[in-house]
């Protein structure tokens, strides 16, 4: 924990080992099983499994020594989940990154052959390039969104999308050949983020990485910008990287935690 010891109430973070000592491989614990996953003592196990007990998180398993998960605990985190979206959860992940690693930070999803803005947040710009309204779209071709989405698609939807879509060259850096892109998107699976330096608009440099649904399938984007004049690509990409790649992690991770539901409700 990076949180001042003072400031934390460790009995309720071994309430919560506790709970997460229950999984789909032993949905069933003796006091001295959830003792050694949770890393309790026995007695400190006993006491914190009965509390759960009688608040209705984890229930006697009849006719033995063992406890369950109950319902309840599907109130922790469920229902504020499944009422939400992605478009909602990710405003303060996006307000995360600007101003102080990015000038702007968006949530895109993939319509048809386009990207669409579903989300924004950006700082004081005046570069109308840098502008990107909720609503807007542009060809995922050249986005570092689209190739971020993309990249994970099978390669014979890759395909589809690219050559349906109306390829043209928005600066000299943008991709329009088919096999340079479908490489391109080939990288970008592997490192687990695209890049941008100019291919979409001059003068503004993007990180993105994806967001997927409970079955590994891509269904939206996380992007980070800069203007070229705040930092060099190489440095940018060392720094936002790996903020793009957590905030996508952990919107994939809300929708597993969903059953699938803010994928549902984000679309």
């Amino acid at each position: 924990m990076t949180e001042n010891p003072k400031n934390v109430v460790y009995s309720v973070a071994k309430a919560f080992s506790v709970l997460r000592a229950f999984g789909p491989d032993l949905p069933e614990l003796t006091v001295t099983e959830v003792a050694g996953r949770a890393e309790l003592d026995r007695g400190t196990a006993f006491r914190l499994v009965h509390t759960l007990v009688q608040l209705g998180y984890l229930a006697a398993v009849p006719q033995s020594r063992r406890f369950r998960l109950t319902l309840k605990c599907l109130e922790l985190g469920y229902t504020p989940l499944a009422r939400a979206d992605l478009k909602i959860l990710s405003r303060p992940l996006l307000r995360e990154l600007v101003p102080e690693v990015a000038d702007a930070a968006s949530l895109g999803m993939l319509n048809d052959c386009d990207v669409v803005y579903v989300e924004r947040v950006q700082g004081e710009v005046s570069r109308s390039a840098l502008d990107r309204r909720v609503g807007s779209r542009t060809g995922a071709y050249a986005t570092a969104l689209g190739h971020a989405i993309l990249a994970h698609l099978p390669y014979e939807k890759q395909i589809e999308v690219l050559e349906r879509s109306e390829r043209v060259k928005l600066s000299e850096h943008t991709l329009v050949d088919i096999d340079q892109l479908t490489a391109r998107l080939s990288q970008v699976r592997e490192q687990g983020y695209a890049t941008s330096d100019g291919e979409n608009a001059y003068g503004l440099r993007t990180v993105a990485a994806a967001i997927f649904d409970i079955d590994g399938q891509p269904i939206a984007g996380i992007s980070a910008t800069i203007r070229t004049e705040r930092m060099a690509m190489a440095p940018f990409v060392a720094e936002a990287a790996p903020h793009v790649r957590r905030i996508a992690a952990e919107l994939t991770e809300a929708v597993r935690l969903s059953f699938g539901a803010i994928a549902q409700y984000g679309r």
